[in-house]
């Protein structure tokens, strides 16, 4: 079994990635204020998040699955993220990341920055389009505890040497759960939850947190 001194899990969008994926694939089918619009309400923490998706992604329908090479080649990394997945490999940590993202972007990204393992939703096509529906279970607030504590324990990490790193108030659960709960370029109400506050939009400041 792999073992590990210490875990690291970040959300993606707007904390892995300065982006939010869902509002470049809405740009794509000319509804994108709407969609950031929503988006912005559900990181708030002002409307249900497993709703919020359902209703973006169904502003997606339509959208073709040549769509996602254009947005991945949109997707910017935030600044410091390759020196903390260096430093936490370094220190004989694992990162994950549990997003409400997609994997269709995820999967291409997530190995160049340095991440381990992570979880995301899956978008439903049909005919080389997007159908707007979301193909299995949401990765919402609840998955993402969930996902922070399985992969603790498959890696034989203490609750206590556990890090969460979030924006929206869907990381809120598993920066519960963590040893340590970091607000990064959050919405207020993250940032009142939070163990520790990061102010400035670079994922480096986190290293001499690192145990």
């Amino acid at each position: 079994m792999t073992t590990a001194r210490f875990l690291v899990v970040l959300d993606a969008d707007s904390t892995l990635i300065r982006n939010e994926v869902i509002e470049l694939l809405a740009e794509e089918a000319g509804r994108r204020a709407e969609v950031q619009a929503a988006t912005e309400a559900a990181m708030r923490g002002e409307i249900d998040f497993a709703t919020s998706l359902r209703s973006r992604v169904a502003a997606l329908a339509g959208v073709p699955i040549e769509a996602f090479a254009r947005v991945r080649a949109r997707v910017e990394p935030t600044p410091g993220v390759r020196d903390l997945t260096a430093a936490v490999h370094a220190r004989g940590g694992v990162v994950g990341v549990v997003s409400g993202g997609f994997h269709e972007i995820l999967d291409d990204v997530a190995p160049g920055l340095g991440v381990d393992r992570w979880r995301a939703n899956r978008l439903e096509a049909a005919d080389g389009a997007l159908t707007g529906r979301v193909d299995g279970d949401i990765v919402d607030g609840a998955a993402k505890a969930f996902w922070l504590r399985t992969w603790a324990e498959e890696l034989g990490v203490a609750p206590h040497a556990t890090i969460a790193i979030g924006d929206g108030a869907n990381d809120l659960p598993m920066m519960a759960v963590a040893g340590l709960g970091l607000a990064f370029n959050a919405k207020p109400a993250v940032r009142e939850s939070a163990s520790l506050v990061i102010g400035p939009v670079d994922l480096g400041t986190v290293i001499p947190l690192l145990p």
